[in-house]
């Protein structure tokens, strides 16, 4: 009997958990965010984009120091000649010559440096501002694009020459001439002939950009050691840099390297252009890289395609450059070709970029 008692006191227990539940009125559930929104909510883990632009920025800051040195020994030199440059040169050709191959060499080095990382500084709004000084900004005429003044030793102010890595170039090679001693060429290489490059830079101009450089370049690394990288600024470094290749491939159209002679530029004279696009291309993989897992939260398929073409357009790039290094000679109409060819890449690349981040409820900023 006792085990009759026990199974109705059970069966009554379930019915009357049976009833209340009928009669209770359903729980709310909390609302389940959709998947894109749900990745979005979770930090992408973007530290390795931080890592790299960190990397370049102390390499750069190290460069910078380096031709910063080089530039006040040359002034230096200078002034104790009382800037009687025939003297200062007659006195130490050959020291005087491996400052400016070493000053030289170190901009090789400098510039590379900054482009593999400027897609994410002008990328990046609240970095854009080191680029302009640093790269890209132009000439008292482009005010809106200008870069900084710059002060000479004896007070002269340089108003918006340029940007420092251009200002830097046309001094060392002597494409600017009022950056350069008027009326002294030396033969560097002891041909007989005057060849391009040899001159001597205007040891103002050369220590005062090359102070003003290392300094900004400081003031990079700090500002990039501040940043911390959201989605938002990942997604708006690859959809405004991407879609640059007609600005670059018109710039190297117009340079030395395709003009020849011919060419007006004062600027990208000695690095082609197109080792430019690599490096920027470069770091913008490294962008993507850091972001994929999230576009792959969207569609798989989808992001291992724009890594892909992304690649691809880097290597379409690289294939010209080895042309271009083995000795090929492009038309300035092959270059608008090619140039053609890789923007319609980028304009593709940049079109899924960008839907996958509306999908993701990010926003590429302004």
């Amino acid at each position: 009997m006792a085990s009759i008692r026990n199974s109705k006191s059970i069966l009554a227990v379930l019915l009357l958990f049976l009833l209340t539940a009928c009669v209770q009125p359903a729980m709310p559930q909390a609302e389940t965010a959709p998947p894109a929104q749900a990745a979005t909510e979770a930090a992408t883990d973007l530290a390795g984009i931080k890592a790299y632009l960190l990397e370049k920025a102390t390499a750069l800051r190290e460069s910078t120091a380096t031709l910063r040195a080089l530039g006040d020994e040359y002034y230096t030199l200078a002034e104790q000649a009382s800037f009687d440059y025939e003297a200062f040169w007659a006195n130490d050709p050959e020291g005087i010559q491996k400052l400016v191959f070493d000053a030289r060499a170190t901009w090789m080095v400098a510039s590379p440096l900054y482009e593999q990382m400027e897609g994410i500084v002008a990328g990046t709004p609240s970095l854009a501002e080191f680029d302009v000084i640093l790269d890209a900004g132009g000439e008292l005429e482009d005010p809106e694009n200008a870069a900084p003044y710059v002060t000479l030793p004896d007070g002269t102010v340089l108003r918006r020459p340029g940007n420092l890595f251009g200002v830097l170039e046309s001094t060392l090679w002597g494409t600017f001439p009022e950056f350069t001693v008027p009326d002294l060429q030396p033969d560097y290489d002891g041909n007989g002939t005057v060849d391009f490059g040899e001159i001597l830079p205007h040891g103002g101009v050369l220590k005062s950009a090359a102070d003003t450089m290392d300094s900004y370049a400081n003031e990079l690394f700090v500002a990039a050691e501040a940043w911390t990288p959201t989605e938002s600024d990942a997604f708006t470094a690859l959809v405004v840099m991407v879609p640059t290749m007609s600005e670059y491939f018109g710039s190297w159209r117009d340079s030395r390297f395709v003009t020849g002679e011919e060419s007006t530029q004062a600027d990208f004279v000695v690095i082609s252009r197109l080792a430019d696009i690599q490096d920027i291309l470069g770091g913008l993989e490294i962008v993507y890289s850091e972001l994929q897992p999230l576009v792959a939260t969207v569609d798989d398929v989808q992001s291992t395609q724009i890594a892909t073409d992304l690649g691809e357009l880097k290597t379409f790039v690289t294939d010209v450059y080895a042309q271009e290094n083995d000795g090929k000679r492009f038309t300035p109409e092959e270059a608008d070709l090619l140039g053609i060819e890789a923007q319609n890449r980028a304009t593709a690349i940049t079109g899924q970029i960008s839907q996958v981040a509306a999908q993701l409820n990010i926003t590429v900023q302004e």
